[in-house]
């Protein structure tokens, strides 16, 4: 069920004067919560709560056969299932066009930010490296699935360990775990998803925000370095609003970033 157009006028007004409907500030997050180790049968995973957004991501591993243009690197394959019960909005059956943009998305920011050194999970350069498969499941919808899935991926790779391997056998020994963690930088990266209201530029909006929003760009980012984008819906966006969005990403990254890095640590 869509926003009520009285609603979506409520909202335009508030951020007309800087002001959203849960008292946050329009560059500011909802309550973040972080809980890795969810599954014992997963390399990895964390639950994120985003306010009240909520999804689970699961690293997985296995050994198969680098992609011809990367005969020495591991393999990194994202997929995004979003279920039913997290929203009246998703149903069953095959991937939506929404759960493969959110996949490719992540993908990308994980990717091309060169998070995951892949050239160390190679085996034996054209024949056998490690795939890392990275599953996302939303469990409640309620706004910014992008930024918590990409919140998700990272804590659930960063507490990901390597399988064990028989090397004289060829084959993993499926449930356990040796004392390496997947090979990560030390940087986060992160995206951050920017959504447009009549001239104001918001982050985390909730689903009501979310579906006033006329276009919105995810930004993937680390340690001042911008290494994806992603633009979606069809409004177009001025020079001086994207640059505007690149200044916002560097110091929103800064302070998410810190948030996700110290309840991880702690």
């Amino acid at each position: 069920m869509e926003t009520p157009e009285i609603t979506a006028e409520r909202i335009r007004k508030y951020l007309s004067e800087g002001k959203r409907f849960d008292g946050r500030k329009p560059h500011e997050y909802r309550e973040l919560k972080i809980e890795t180790g969810v599954s014992n049968k997963a390399e990895g995973s964390a639950r994120v709560k985003l306010g009240g957004t909520e999804v689970i991501v699961g690293v997985k591993m296995d050994v198969g056969t680098p992609y011809p243009d990367s005969q020495d690197k591991g393999n990194l394959i994202v997929s995004t299932e979003l279920l039913p019960l997290s929203s009246s909005r998703f149903e069953a059956g095959p991937p939506s066009i929404e759960s493969i943009e959110l996949a490719r998305i992540i993908d990308r920011m994980i990717r091309e930010s060169k998070y995951i050194e892949l050239e160390k999970l190679c085996i034996k350069k054209g024949e056998k490296v490690w795939n890392i498969y990275i599953d996302i499941y939303a469990m409640n919808a309620d706004g910014n699935l992008l930024d918590a899935a990409g919140i998700g991926a990272v804590a659930a790779l960063k507490t990901a360990k390597l399988p064990k391997y028989d090397e004289k056998e060829e084959k993993v020994l499926f449930g356990e775990w040796g004392d390496e963690n997947v090979p990560l930088k030390k940087f986060t990266p992160l995206s951050i998803t920017f959504h447009k209201i009549d001239g104001q530029f918001i982050v985390d909006p909730t689903q009501e925000e979310e579906d006033v929003s006329e276009t919105r760009v995810t930004i993937g980012c680390y340690d001042g370095v911008i290494s994806s984008m992603q633009k979606g819906d069809h409004t177009t966006l001025s020079i001086e609003e994207f640059e505007k969005i690149l200044d916002l990403s560097e110091k929103i990254w800064e302070d998410l970033s810190s948030k996700v890095n110290k309840i991880l640590k702690n």
